[in-house]
């Protein structure tokens, strides 16, 4: 079969350089096979570097790929840092976890989502119990679920938007489209109805090298909401949590606090009323931690522009042929939304990232101490 599926950036590539570098640095490599395949065919793994002490008391951990497409640059940002490692210089008893593409399937083929159409930050549930009921997103659904890209469906599922925009403002409307919902597994911002292979992953990453650690900072790192070229730091939980006023000691007036839940707006770009974060699912996981889950957000585009693209893609996997010529320019498109292809945009991003990084390990070589 032929395809014309971007290459220009891939998995394949981002992987190749996360290992050489990992292994350059000394670092202790695991993989984690994924079962399904990329889109030339080539085999899908979460890796994680370990540098320093994998028994030490104090963790610095850096997530990527959360967002598939939003991968590369987090993948770049650990890339970069572990070319420029110099082995034995981490202090006694701090540790460094890179966990490389968590949702390596997403960022192959050059999706928000994973191979389920789940949105991994919206997954992290109690499936035992009941899931959360976004009712209002079903009047909406027709929007995301039509069979044109530019012919007559198309036309009136944007001519819905519009109205509902007009009539609520885009805030409101966004506010129901991106706070997840788990009754349409064809629609935007699906969580799913059990946990993703990317959640059990996380969850056997965690036992394997996070579990015994007495305090621990980890960085999801994301692109999309915000202004362009600006990286928020963030901490994005339920509720305030036992190490929230260290984080700020840390970070100070850099640190932007969100407690998710119902009712919930922010003028960040990031979705407040989604429940199911990975940071909350660390703090579950790891109740005897002293944590401090943060998020990267490196602003990209307008949430309009990124919305729309969205939508393209959701098309595409739905009703077109990702490996096609019209796949190829959605891709791209896409891929321009959460990772510019603008140098300075980039080497904004991942000054900051280091930057963020290096605090944090500095504050971590205080607590030894």
């Amino acid at each position: 079969m032929n395809s014309e599926f971007p290459s220009e950036s891939s998995y394949r590539h981002q992987r190749e350089q996360f290992l050489a570098a990992a292994t350059s640095a000394g670092a202790t490599l695991t993989s984690y096979a994924h079962p399904r395949c990329g889109p030339f065919g080539e085999t899908l793994s979460t890796d994680v570097a370990v540098l320093g002490d994998p028994q030490a008391k104090r963790r610095l951990v850096t997530l990527s790929g959360t967002h598939g497409v939003e991968g590369y640059y987090g993948s770049d940002c650990q890339i970069d840092w572990l070319k420029t490692f110099v082995p034995g210089s981490l202090p006694k008893d701090v540790a460094v976890v890179m966990v490389h593409l968590i949702n390596p399937w997403g960022t192959a083929w050059l999706r928000r989502v994973n191979e389920d159409n789940i949105d991994l930050n919206r997954n992290h549930q109690d499936f035992t119990g009941s899931l959360p009921d976004n009712r209002a997103y079903a009047a909406l659904h027709e929007i995301y679920a039509c069979r044109d890209l530019n012919g007559p469906e198309r036309q009136r599922a944007d001519a819905l938007l519009a109205a509902q925009i007009d009539e609520h403002g885009w805030p409101a409307v966004m506010s129901i489209v991106e706070g997840g919902q788990h009754s349409h597994p064809d629609g935007l911002f699906y969580g799913g109805r059990a946990p993703s292979w990317s959640n059990r992953t996380l969850h056997q990453i965690i036992e394997a090298h996070l579990a015994g650690a007495e305090t621990l900072m980890c960085f999801d790192l994301h692109t999309g909401a915000g202004e362009y070229g600006h990286p928020m730091l963030l901490t994005i939980t339920e509720a305030p949590y036992p190490a929230l006023a260290q984080a700020r000691s840390i970070y100070g007036p850099w640190l932007y606090t969100l407690h998710t839940g119902a009712n919930t707006l922010s003028e960040t770009g990031v979705a407040a009323t989604a429940t199911g974060y990975t940071s909350q699912a660390l703090l579950n996981a790891l109740p005897g931690v002293q944590l401090m889950p943060f998020v990267i957000e490196c602003g990209t585009y307008p949430g309009a522009d990124v919305h729309r693209y969205l939508r393209d893609d959701h098309w595409l996997h739905l009703h077109g042929d990702p490996l096609g010529a019209m796949g190829r320019a959605i891709k791209l498109n896409l891929l321009e939304q959460f990772y510019p292809a603008d140098q300075d945009w980039r080497a904004m991003v991942g000054l900051r990232t280091r930057q963020v990084w290096g605090k944090g390990l500095a504050a971590l070589e205080t607590l030894t101490q």
